[in-house]
């Protein structure tokens, strides 16, 4: 089913005639493929459903392009990332070609999808630069750290189910809750495991989410929960490089005040939310899909 999305989108880079870009493209890791995915369960398999599908996985392989030389980050997915083998110019421009070759190739559907996609990709730009700035210090607010991850996160989400829903003519707004509650939860459930999981099962450091700056919900829920002489030392770590030792009484403290478990109860709730619009579509594999999101440990 994916073999095709691959095969598109490795057409449209070969359509380019440019030798540097399909180096650079088969360099590029290809991860779940979650937003191809949700598209082709969706809608089926037609040729419109897999260039859809072929559309959104390089606007979003573009977005983390992006978002590595952002994050200066060395790998992704396990691999060395592009900046880090190529530099952070040939990283972004990379991006741009993806992006607007992506573009390009949208502007052939319909405008109630081509505008969909397009409103996603401007909230997504959106949440990266909101991103940037929740990251200058600590930031408490769960209100603006939820507006944030919805936008660098679950808009594109969103758009693919919704706009796969409008390519099979179903309904949308379900579809589009659906996918609005599986981005969600599928950063939070991200979040956590950058606390719980290994360097290795990541494919990343542990904890660079919190040594980035990054304050997410789980770090919230804590400081919330901590005493004030806690809540220094939390704060006293925010944006540093952290010592096993610092790693170590994160976890720990994680764990004492329940803040690891509050975390993953709100992503579940939106999880079993999603499951159980899916379970009404009877779209038992996209129920599943959450499920397996929920309960990944990596």
């Amino acid at each position: 089913m994916l073999e095709r999305v691959e095969s598109q989108m490795q057409l449209w880079i070969d359509e380019l005639e440019n030798k540097t870009i399909k180096e650079l493209f088969s360099l590029l890791p290809k991860g779940k493929r979650l937003r191809a995915k949700l598209v082709l369960k969706v809608a089926g398999m037609s040729d419109e459903s897999i260039k859809l599908a072929a559309v959104i996985e390089m606007i979003h392989a573009a977005s983390l392009l992006h978002d590595d030389v952002i994050d200066e980050a060395m790998t992704r997915r396990g691999v060395t990332s592009l900046n880090a083998t190529e530099g952070s110019k040939q990283a972004v421009m990379m991006g741009d070609i993806l992006y607007s070759k992506g573009f390009e190739e949208l502007v052939s559907f319909k405008k109630d999808i081509s505008s969909i996609i397009a409103s996603a990709v401007t909230q997504l730009s959106i949440g990266e630069l909101m991103d940037v700035r929740l990251s200058d210090k600590f930031n408490p607010d769960i209100d603006a750290y939820m507006k944030m991850i919805y936008q660098k996160t679950a808009a594109l989400i969103e758009a693919s189910a919704s706009s796969a829903a409008i390519l099979a003519g179903k309904d949308k707004e379900v579809y589009a809750t659906y996918g609005r509650n599986l981005g969600i939860a599928f950063q939070i459930i991200d979040d956590i495991l950058d606390i719980t999981s290994t360097s290795e099962q990541l494919g990343k450091p542990a904890m660079a989410d919190y040594e980035e700056g990054k304050t997410t919900l789980p770090y919230i829920y804590l400081y919330e929960a901590l005493d004030e002489n806690n809540k220094a030392k939390l704060l006293s770590l925010h944006g540093a490089k952290l010592t096993e030792d610092q790693k170590i009484w994160i976890r720990k403290v994680m764990e004492e005040t329940g803040a690891l478990k509050k975390s993953y109860s709100y992503a579940k709730k939106l999880g079993d939310e999603a499951v159980t619009l899916m379970k009404n579509e009877c779209q038992d594999s996209l129920a599943d899909i959450v499920t397996a999101m929920i309960e990944r440990d990596f």
